[in-house]
C-alpha cells in the first residue's frame, strides 16, 4: 500500500499552481456542458423539429467546431492564449443565452454554428496554456489533469442535465451560459497576466515584433500525426454513438445498465490515469505508448466479435477502451507540444482540435451507416482494422523521426 500511495503522491506533485487553477476553470466550464448532449432531444421535443433537421443542426455544430479549432489556433498565436480563452468563455456564455431565445430554424442553425466556433476556439488556447504552465518532466501529467477535469465536468453536466432536461430544456442553456461566464471570472481572477507571473502579457508591441515561426502545415510528420489522430478519434467516438445502440439492440441492456457501463469509463480515468501517465511518461516514448494504446482500443471493439454476448463482453470492452484512451490521448498533446515553439503553438493546437472535430462528424456518420448497410459484426472488424493501421502509423512516425534525428 505504501508503494501505491507513493505513486499517487508523485503523480500529483510537482504541478504548478497555474496548472491546478486552469484545471479548475475547465471543471467549472465542463460542469455546465448540458446543451450539446441533449441538443437533439431539445430540437425534437421542445422545438418540434424532425429528426433529420435536428441531425443537420448537429452537423452544423460539427462544422463550426472544425472552423473554431483552426481559428482559435491562429488567434492564440496572434493575441495570446489568455485573451483567447477569456473571450471565448464570455462570448460563448452569451451565445448560449442567445440560442435559447431562437425558435425559427435558420436562426437556430446560425447561432449553433457561432456557438461551436466559440466553444472550440477555446481548446487550442487552453492546450497552449497548459504547455506554458508545465515543463518537459510533467507536461503529460498536466494534460492528464486537464482531462480529468473535463471528464469530471462532463459526468456532472450530463447527470444533472438529464434531470434538468426532464423538467425544462430552457434551463440547460442558462446553466451552460452561466458556467461559461463563471469560468471566465475565475480565469480573470487567478490567471490574468497581472495576477499570475506564469501568464505572459501580450501587448501590441509584442504582436508587432512577433516571429510566427514554422507553419504546422509544412511539418510533414505533424500532418501525418493529424491524419492518424483523426483515425484514432474516428474509432473513439463509436463509444458514444454506435456502442450504446449496440448494447441496447444486441445485448438487450436497459438505458440504466448502459449508463452504468459508460460511467465505469469515467471512474477508471479519474482513479488511475494520472498514476498510469506518471509511470509511462518517464520512458519518453510518446509515439510507442500511443501505438500500444491504439491497439488496445482496437481490441475493445474486436472482442464483440470473438466473445459471447452478455455482461462480460461489455465489461471487457469498456476496460480495454478506457485503458487505450488513458495510454494514447494524454501523450497526443505532449507530442504536439514537442513540435512547436512559443510562436506557433496555437496553430499546432488548433489543427489538433480541428482533427478531433472532423472525427466527431465522420465517426458517428460512417459508423451508423456501416451498421445500417452491413451490421455490427462488420463495423467492429472495420474499427479494429482502422486501429491497427493507426498504431502502425504511430510506430512508423517514431522510427522515421528518430532516424532523421540521427542523420542530422
Amino acid at each position: 500500500m505504501g508503494y501505491v500511495a507513493k505513486i499517487y503522491k508523485n503523480a500529483y506533485s510537482g504541478l504548478s499552481p497555474a496548472t491546478w487553477w486552469l484545471s479548475l476553470v475547465m471543471l467549472i466550464n465542463r460542469s455546465g456542458t448540458m446543451v450539446v448532449p441533449f441538443m437533439t432531444l431539445y430540437l425534437t421535443q421542445s422545438r418540434h423539429y424532425g429528426i433529420a433537421k435536428a441531425g443537420l443542426v448537429m452537423a452544423i455544430f460539427g462544422a463550426g467546431a472544425i472552423c473554431g479549432g483552426v481559428l482559435g489556433g491562429k488567434l492564440t498565436d496572434k493575441l495570446g492564449f489568455y485573451n483567447v480563452q477569456l473571450s471565448a468563455l464570455v462570448c460563448g456564455g452569451i451565445m448560449f443565452f442567445v440560442l435559447s431565445q431562437m425558435s425559427e430554424y435558420v436562426p437556430i442553425c446560425i447561432c449553433t454554428f457561432v456557438l461551436a466556433v466559440l466553444n472550440e476556439a477555446f481548446r487550442p488556447a487552453n492546450s497552449t496554456a497548459i504547455a506554458q504552465y508545465s515543463n518537459e518532466q510533467n507536461r503529460t501529467r498536466c494534460y492528464s489533469l486537464n482531462r480529468l477535469a473535463i471528464n469530471l465536468g462532463w459526468a456532472l453536466g450530463s447527470a444533472f442535465g438529464g434531470i434538468i432536461a426532464s423538467k425544462n430544456y430552457q434551463l440547460l442553456f442558462y446553466i451552460d451560459g452561466l458556467t461559461n461566464i463563471g469560468a471566465a471570472i475565475l480565469l480573470r481572477a487567478v490567471l490574468a497576466p497581472q495576477r499570475n507571473t506564469q501568464t505572459p502579457a501580450f501587448t501590441k508591441e509584442k504582436l508587432k515584433n512577433k516571429d510566427r515561426g514554422k507553419s504546422a502545415y509544412s511539418d510533414k510528420y505533424y500532418m501525418v500525426f493529424i491524419v492518424l489522430t483523426i483515425l484514432f478519434a474516428f474509432s473513439f467516438f463509436q463509444m458514444f454513438t454506435t456502442i450504446p445502440v449496440f448494447f441496447r439492440e444486441e445485448l438487450k441492456f436497459t438505458p440504466a445498465h448502459i449508463g452504468i457501463i459508460m460511467a465505469v469509463n469515467g471512474i477508471i480515468i479519474a482513479l488511475f490515469e494520472m498514476a498510469l501517465v506518471f509511470k509511462l511518461e518517464r520512458h519518453n516514448k510518446n509515439l510507442t505508448v500511443m501505438a500500444v494504446g491504439t491497439l488496445v482500443m482496437a481490441a475493445s471493439f474486436v472482442v464483440f466479435n470473438i466473445m459471447p454476448h452478455g455482461w462480460a463482453v461489455a465489461v471487457v470492452s469498456t476496460l480495454l477502451v478506457t485503458l487505450g484512451e488513458m495510454m494514447a490521448m494524454p501523450f497526443m498533446n505532449t507530442f504536439m507540444v514537442s513540435r512547436t515553439t512559443d510562436t506557433n503553438r496555437g496553430q499546432y493546437a488548433g489543427l489538433l482540435t480541428a482533427g478531433w472535430s472532423i472525427a466527431q462528424v465522420l465517426g458517428p456518420y460512417c459508423g451508423t451507416h456501416i451498421v445500417e448497410a452491413y451490421g455490427y459484426y462488420t463495423l467492429w472488424w472495420v474499427i479494429g482494422g482502422v486501429g491497427a493501421i493507426t498504431a502502425i502509423g504511430f510506430k512508423w512516425m517514431e522510427v522515421s523521426i528518430e532516424k532523421e534525428a540521427t542523420q542530422a
